[in-house]
């Protein structure tokens, strides 16, 4: 399977708005009611966010196509930490998907290396990102390609508050 991965600009908002809700909604829709679900994409997957976010110096999107089609993103942020990482270089990856039909192909792998090179080639010295406890599938990935549990956090999706893993990886 041939991957071809590039970084998003501006006239990328739909494809990543798209896609994004399709596998958010694959990953959580049946964990969450419609209303936070909802209330979730509307505030972080609009037209103006994604926009707001594909233009901060600091937020890149990498899009994974498999054929000419979007097969997995990538959201990332330089030189954001956590009290708790005691890192001013660290690279967090906010959002990672791949698209259903191509789990258990290495994509979420071949996008995890570009996260990690991009880190390299940037001077961070840790990889970071939240997981929700109750997604044992991502937590078992990340712990294969070496992350480890750090703390925890609270996410709100819509009013739920919901406890992330923040898992990191020394680089």
């Amino acid at each position: 399977m041939k991957v071809l991965i590039r970084k998003a600009g501006v006239d990328d908002v739909e494809v990543i708005q798209k896609f994004g809700t399709k596998t958010f909604w694959e990953s959580f829709g049946k964990f969450n009611t419609h209303e936070n679900m909802n209330f979730y994409i509307e505030k972080s997957f609009s037209y103006e966010q994604i926009m707001r976010e594909l233009v901060e110096l600091e937020t890149e999107f990498h899009l994974a196509y498999v054929d000419q089609r979007i097969a997995g993103y990538t959201k990332i942020h330089f030189n954001k930490s956590v009290d708790r990482l005691k890192s001013d270089k660290a690279l967090e990856i906010e959002r990672i998907y791949v698209d259903r039909e191509f789990h258990g192909k290495n994509l979420g792998k071949v996008l995890l290396d570009k996260c990690f090179e991009i880190a390299e080639a940037k001077g961070m010295n840790v990889v970071w990102l939240g997981v929700w406890e109750h997604n044992p599938r991502a937590i078992a990935f990340y712990q294969k390609w070496g992350f480890e549990k750090f703390g925890e956090h609270v996410f709100m999706l819509g009013t739920d508050a919901q406890n992330d893993w923040l898992m990191k990886k020394l680089i």
